[in-house]
């Protein structure tokens, strides 16, 4: 804004000094400068932006992004890095439990799939005896007791069973069905008392009920959490001390079911203690009684894979930050392609250890971090801004706030995300997936894109203007163009091609190329190269056909009413050639953007208007063009077409080599 200021401000000078050394009329001169300072400010260009970031506001609507600050729009098409959570966003969020470990050393298969209760639990491929088995049974019990989730039953219209809460608390009543236990009878034996809600510090929780017998406190968590507040674990209903070779073998075991990919929680129990006046977990520690482990499996979404492919594709790095074991998110990584040979993931406690440079250093390198405060959360953003990265981040809780609201682009679960996320956040995604968060980056490449198509035209064609007028004072020339002509065509006819140009659809390659960097200019080096040879064949074309019927003797009123059909027409080739930097025009599809076809319709009615309707004619001093002289300004104009699409091929030329010597060099791994 500030150099088009200066700009228009020095033309407007330097047009009335030429013409006062030409002894033109001040009034005269006067006018064309001032009608010269509002072309070369492409006044188009706020209504252009403010339309293409709402048209990308409603695209993103309809592929499930809600968009709550219209900056998002453009500041996703630079997006260079994807911080995501885990369950729900990459996973599909249908918890299953497949797998229980004992602290007595035994495993058991769990079979079935969703929230159906129907399954078998299997030891050793044999279906085994619940009924007579108690850390079984304990394990079970503290399942439906330590959990705040339901299950809403199969009806006449729906033969589904459906979780109301979290649903891996829901999982686990599923577990507790298939082994014929009622969810009802249980929770009325053992009501409950008092609870130490989910921490998010400690990954655990914790509930306290009443039995005949006494007080009883089931804690559910993370295992190493868990673990470490026990002193003893559970061996066919005795309780046991828990010594170092226990504890090496509940870790490995917790190691080998984080590996295939499952989800874990650990559950422990503690008897004759109250929850009541207690501050938080340390109380239990040393007293806990280890119960078992229980692994869901929470299957990756099958669109994900594909999401992540298309993440790498265009240069942004897809992270995953999760809550759960660092083993877990690995493996799941790993499936989408989001871990990869060489890459690091650290938890929450690693993370504790890195000092900011330690962590500036290394996160270029990590793709998985496990285990993760929400505080660390807002550190991990703040880190990648430090190394220049344009950060998208995900997030559902109110702790996430402000890492949401510290992230160039927050984007917060429409599902399971709190209102507190949801008002921090600058996007909402309906659908909690991580494949509509990709999708959004495309759309917001795609206005970003259709921005700078809108200011190479506008750019080029008010150049060319002012080149044109200048060339003819300093030539000696008459005015090419009347005042009202310049701004009828800056104005009119430009107006009516701008907005439609930004209605531009996808092109299909946007996620096949780079972030754009947070540092780039609005005028790029590629776009001022194509204006260097767009507006000189404007200037040429209209400025040679001027001079050549100057040299004709061609009446004053024809010669400006050619001259600017000239210009127009040379727009209306050259917003063709905007449409893409390296598609020819001809193949590009016109009727692609029904929009822009419309404004061409309406922009040579208008201008044919002006030229032959009289009341047009004395309002913008015009006069009609012979049928002939029409037909050779049009076919002298779309030597501007002609021009771009050599560029064009040459480009097309240059990029099929790269690609073909590209082939032929050996792949270097990351």
């Amino acid at each position: 804004g500030m150099y088009l200021v200066a700009v228009s401000v020095v033309l407007f000078f330097l047009i009335i000094g030429i013409g006062m050394l030409r002894g033109l009329s001040f009034n005269q001169i006067f006018m064309i400068a001032i009608s010269q300072m509002v072309s070369i400010v492409p006044e188009g260009l706020p209504v252009a932006m403010t339309i293409a970031l709402a048209v990308g506001v409603q695209r993103m609507a309809r592929r499930g992004a809600i968009v709550r600050r219209l900056s998002a729009v453009e500041t996703l098409g630079a997006t260079s890095v994807i911080c995501s959570d885990k369950t729900g966003t990459l996973t599909r969020n249908e918890m299953t439990v497949t797998s229980i470990f004992l602290a007595r050393g035994e495993r058991i298969q769990v079979t079935g799939a969703g929230y159906a209760p129907e399954g078998k639990f299997l030891a050793a491929d044999r279906e085994i005896e619940i009924n007579g088995d108690k850390d079984l049974l304990s394990l079970l019990t503290a399942s439906v007791l330590c959990n705040d989730a339901n299950l809403t039953r199969p009806d006449s219209t729906d033969n589904r069973w459906r979780a109301i809460g979290d649903p891996t608390e829901a999982a686990l009543l599923t577990l507790a069905l298939k082994s014929g236990m009622s969810l009802e009878s249980t929770r009325r034996e053992s009501p409950r008392k008092a609870e130490l809600p989910f921490d998010s510090a400690v990954k655990m929780m914790a509930t306290q009920h009443h039995r005949q017998e006494g007080a009883l406190v089931f804690i559910k968590g993370a295992p190493e959490f868990v673990l470490d507040l026990c002193g003893f674990y559970q061996s066919h209903g005795d309780s046991l001390p828990i010594d170092a070779d226990r504890r090496r073998v509940i870790r490995d075991e917790a190691e080998q079911m984080a590996a295939q990919a499952l989800r874990l929680l650990a559950f422990a129990v503690v008897n004759g203690v109250s929850i009541d006046g207690r501050p938080g977990f340390a109380a239990f520690r040393g007293q806990a009684v280890f119960i078992g482990l229980v692994g869901q499996l929470d299957p990756p979404r099958t669109e994900a894979h594909e999401a992540v492919s298309k993440c790498l594709a265009a240069g942004i790095r897809p992270m995953m930050v999760t809550g759960d074991h660092k083993v877990t998110g690995m493996a799941v990584a790993k499936i989408l392609g989001i871990y990869r040979d060489g890459d690091l993931a650290y938890d929450g406690t690693d993370l504790e250890k890195l000092s900011e440079e330690e962590l500036g250093q290394k996160i270029g390198q990590v793709s998985v971090f496990a285990r993760v405060h929400p505080s660390q959360k807002l550190r991990i953003v703040e880190a990648l801004q430090k190394s220049g990265k344009v950060v998208a981040m995900t997030g559902d809780g109110v702790n996430d706030a402000p890492a949401l609201a510290r992230a160039d682009v927050g984007v917060a679960m429409g599902i399971t995300g709190t209102e507190v996320a949801k008002e921090a956040a600058k996007i909402v995604i309906t659908d909690d997936n991580f494949a509509t968060i990709v999708a959004a980056v495309e759309e917001g490449r795609l206005v970003y894109g259709n921005l700078k198509k809108v200011i190479l035209f506008l750019f080029t064609t008010s150049t060319s203007a002012v080149v044109i007028l200048l060339a003819a004072l300093i030539a000696g020339y008459p005015l090419p163009f009347a005042a009202v002509q310049i701004l009828w065509n800056n104005l009119i006819i430009e107006g009516a091609v701008t907005i439609n140009l930004i209605l531009e659809p996808l092109e299909g390659d946007e996620m096949q190329r780079r972030p754009i960097s947070s540092s780039e200019p609005l005028l790029t080096r590629s776009l001022l190269m194509r204006m260097s040879i767009m507006t000189p064949t404007i200037v040429t074309v209209t400025f040679g056909w001027f001079a050549v019927r100057v040299a004709q003797g061609v009446p004053f009123p024809l010669l400006q009413s050619e001259t600017l059909t000239m210009l127009v027409c040379c727009e209306w080739f050259n917003v063709l050639n905007c449409r893409s930097d390296k598609d020819s025009a001809l193949s590009f599809g016109l009727f692609k953007n029904q929009w822009l076809v419309g404004g061409l319709t309406v922009s040579v009615l208008l201008q044919l208007a002006v030229i032959y309707w009289a009341p047009l004619n004395r309002l913008f001093h015009t006069t009609p063009i012979a049928a002939t002289e029409l037909f050779a300004i049009g076919a002298a104009a779309s030597l501007v077409l002609w021009v771009e699409e050599l560029r064009k091929l040459v480009v097309r030329s240059r990029t099929r080599r790269l690609s073909t010597g590209a082939h032929s060099l050996p792949v270097i791994q990351r």
